[in-house]
């Protein structure tokens, strides 16, 4: 089956309920499916427990050789050579970070971490970018873990299988390197133009939900980055709210030319469902539905407003927008009881990753960002006890190339992400770490090199642990069951397992 070739809604239905959804052979994207786990987890969830899981996407493609920086001799020697000219200090015509500044970001690991081309050898050692001090304090307190090497692929590849033109027997997702239909196939599955993500299908199975798990099945997904495709489905909806809280409807909620008057009859007038048109009676209830989700909304928040009688939070965020969202979804999870929800999903943004110039001059400053306001998301959920119930984690279009164009680095293909929350077994890496190489060298029998069959070109990362997996650890963490109910929410999911493990240790059980 291609990308595009997505089931009925009845069809899906009955899949899902036959189990067979794992034969479909679709591409997941890692977009997490992610409505779709907060409602099916919902069905296997004990007692009166709450987890959520936050989403940080980083437009534009995230340089994954600068954030997560080799810093072994032996490592960053090459890294260095291939980004900046030498071995030492940055060079002057270079992208590559100085040793000396990368001392006070240096991971150290519980476990210390092998070379899988030496494993005899001395240990790898990473460091993050200078500006991410944050999330190194995080993970060297046992709270935040990197998975490295994480990409969509469709089924396990190697770089020979990248090469083949067999697409028939080596799948790749379409339209590799491209922005738009990247960030469109990690929500959907399919190119640029995808109206219906994997989460709103997978919603749509379980809709209405279990009244006494998920009684709003409108508040499971929650944006607060505008529209995410991966949200949207055929009768599961995502709900989108503002740094400010929920988006009003001003003329049912204002007064309309100042008069109250006019406020009350335009209200009365587009909440009624009594017309005999039935577009108009849709309208309506669209729009009545609306009014009672921002009055929800409104009452949740207000727990975290003194001037309405709640309780501010204590910790503090930043002022950037990344930080506001994060603090929007930190107000929401604290008045999680009046929205009636024990699963949710939260989709949080930050743009400006596409750095093919002034890699050195403007990374530091959104990757200090992220850094700053997950550190920031994370004190949150320990001051509110729920440290362990919310996971946030990172997604990119792709990762780019390792070998520098001149003042930045180009599209990509796998990169290193960020886990971060109480019940994440943090403190290690998990996935292969890469070897730093940019070489195209063959043996005599045509064979990549070993050190070059991790790339496909100028050290584009061949993910070697997929999406997939990815959202497989964190929904059985989030109560999906493995077996039928994984391969619902992740029907690609049956290509992996073996030396591509489906749960990859990252979340506590």
């Amino acid at each position: 089956m291609h990308s595009s070739d997505i089931p009925s809604p009845s069809r899906r239905a009955f899949l899902r309920r036959s189990g067979q959804l794992a034969l479909t052979g679709t591409a997941l994207p890692f977009a997490l499916n992610l409505a779709a786990m907060g409602e099916a987890a919902a069905f296997n969830a004990p007692g009166t427990d709450y987890k959520a899981l936050v989403c940080v996407f980083m437009f534009g493609g995230n340089d994954y050789g600068n954030t997560v920086i080799p810093y072994d001799n032996v490592s960053y020697d090459k890294y260095h050579a291939i980004r900046g000219g030498g071995a030492t200090g940055q060079g002057a015509a270079g992208i590559a970070i100085a040793k000396s500044a990368l001392t006070p970001t240096l991971l150290a690991p519980t476990t210390a971490l092998s070379n899988p081309l030496n494993p005899s050898g001395p240990e790898l050692q990473y460091a993050l970018h200078p500006a991410m001090t944050g999330l190194a304090g995080l993970f060297n307190a046992g709270k935040a873990a990197v998975q490295l090497n994480v990409g969509p692929l469709i089924k396990p590849t190697t770089r020979a299988q990248y090469h083949s033109s067999n697409r028939t027997a080596n799948p790749l997702p379409p339209q590799l390197y491209s922005h738009n239909d990247q960030q469109s196939i990690w929500q959907s599955s399919r190119p640029e133009g995808s109206k219906i993500g994997w989460g709103g299908n997978m919603g749509d199975l379980v809709v209405p939900p279990n009244p006494s798990l998920n009684s709003n099945s409108l508040f499971t997904g929650i944006s607060v980055s505008g529209n995410a495709v991966f949200l949207s489905g055929d009768a599961a909806l995502q709900y989108q709210v503002s740094t400010s809280g929920a988006i009003k409807i001003r003329p049912a909620t204002d007064n309309v030319y100042g008069s109250s008057a006019v406020r009350s009859t335009l209200n009365s007038l587009i909440q009624q469902t009594t017309s005999t048109h039935k577009l108009e009676n849709d309208y309506n209830t669209v729009t009545k539905r609306a009014l009672g989700s921002e009055a929800a909304i409104t009452m949740a928040l207000d727990s975290t407003d003194p001037a309405k009688g709640g309780t501010a939070l204590a910790t503090t965020f930043g002022t950037d927008s990344l930080s506001q969202q994060l603090k929007m979804v930190a107000r929401l999870i604290k008045g999680r009881t009046q929205l009636g929800n024990r699963r949710q999903v939260f989709f949080v943004s930050i743009g400006g990753f596409d750095l093919h110039d002034n890699l050195i001059a403007q990374h530091p400053t959104i990757l200090g960002r992220v850094s700053d306001a997950m550190t920031a998301f994370y004190n949150a959920t320990v001051e509110m006890g729920v440290a362990n119930q919310v996971t946030s984690f990172t997604a990119s279009d792709f990762g780019r190339t390792l070998a520098s164009n001149g003042d930045g680095s180009d599209h990509g293909w796998g990169s290193h992400h960020f886990v971060v929350g109480g019940a994440v077994n943090g403190k290690a890496f998990y996935g292969s770490p890469p070897p730093v190489s940019i070489s195209d060298t063959k043996d005599s029998g045509g064979n990549y090199l070993p050190e070059n069959q991790w790339h496909v070109g100028q050290g584009r990362l061949l993910p070697t642990t997929s999406v997939d997996q990815y959202a497989a650890t964190m929904a059985k963490w989030f109560g999906v069951n493995p077996g039928a109910e994984m391969a619902t929410v992740l029907p690609n999911i049956g290509n992996f397992g073996g030396a591509y493990p489906v749960d990859l240790g990252f979340m506590a059980a």
